[in-house]
């Protein structure tokens, strides 16, 4: 059954420090609304519980994207099709670019926000395992200041993160001049658009001299509780060589430490497979 709008209350704060007053007043009481792409799906079929909502969709200082030598930021409430066509994203963060140009269909990525991908945290969004990839920082801001927090920490259970009540994500940063020769993203879904995943892998590594891997990341969706990296399987690889061996232990390592689950989508059993095989195939490229 349908939401009653009645029911719901919202604010839409004409400035940053508006918004931040609110959250600051009430911690907790409200809840952010952006793009709206997740909770009017929701609310249309009756599931939307929280009753409060600050609408920080028109807010400028979150719909930037600003660049300097070191430093990439991307404003909370960019859309993926900002994000997608942005000429400096395509051509030094394409796993990113590629992320949101497969996020739905046209309608959501005109509307859908990249804090709001992120605060929906769904362990299958598109764009976090590129984030990942990318060793993104995400930047949280309140009345107390900035709060600045390597994003492979920001989620820390299903449904939950280092989001404090009084906080919202300001904005996403990515470090230029990364200098990886590799990279690499995949979503395997029913549709390679317009469908959630049921995995998705994005990495980026540096090889060296005689094919050694100096180093490398990894970005998972859809294959744990959160989007998550391999941390352990990524130390591994650090410094080695692309032998069989090397890429056979490597993919045992990745199968250690992702969760997956039988779904409406798939079979925990395939999401293991596909995993390893993303894994191999990307190995695999880094001898070319």
């Amino acid at each position: 059954m349908r939401g009653e709008v009645p029911a719901y209350e919202m604010r839409t704060p004409q400035t940053l420090n508006e918004a931040l007053e609110t959250l600051a007043k009430e911690p907790g009481a409200w809840k952010i609304f952006a793009g709206g792409t997740d909770l009017m799906v929701s609310f249309e079929s009756g599931k939307l519980d929280h009753k409060k909502f600050l609408n920080i969709n028109a807010l400028p200082e979150l719909k930037e994207i600003l660049s300097n030598e070191e430093d990439v930021l991307i404003g909370a409430t960019c859309t993926y099709d900002q994000i997608q066509n942005h000429p400096l994203i395509k051509k030094e963060f394409p796993l990113l670019a590629q992320a949101a140009k497969l996020t739905g269909a046209v309608a959501i990525q005109n509307r859908g926000t990249l804090g709001g991908n992120i605060a929906n945290m769904s362990p299958a969004a598109d764009s976090p395992p590129a984030l990942l990839a990318y060793d993104a920082d995400i930047i949280l801001n309140s009345t107390k200041g900035y709060r600045v927090l390597s994003y492979k920490y920001f989620h820390q259970a299903y449904k939950k993160s280092d989001l404090r009540p009084h906080e919202l994500i300001m904005a996403l940063r990515l470090k230029r001049e990364q200098k990886f020769t590799h990279e690499y993203y995949r979503k395997v879904g029913t549709r390679s658009a317009q469908a959630i995943s049921k995995v998705c892998f994005a990495a980026v590594a540096a090889v060296g001299r005689g094919q050694k891997i100096e180093w490398i990341r990894i970005g998972l969706g859809s294959v744990g509780p959160v989007p998550l990296r391999p941390v352990r399987t990524e130390l591994f690889l650090s410094q080695k060589d692309l032998s069989p061996a090397t890429l056979q232990e490597a993919k045992k390592l990745l199968l250690s430490e992702i969760t997956p689950i039988d779904d409406i989508r798939s079979e925990a059993l395939y999401r293991r497979e596909v995993t390893g095989n993303l894994l191999t195939e990307f190995l695999e490229k880094l001898k070319t």
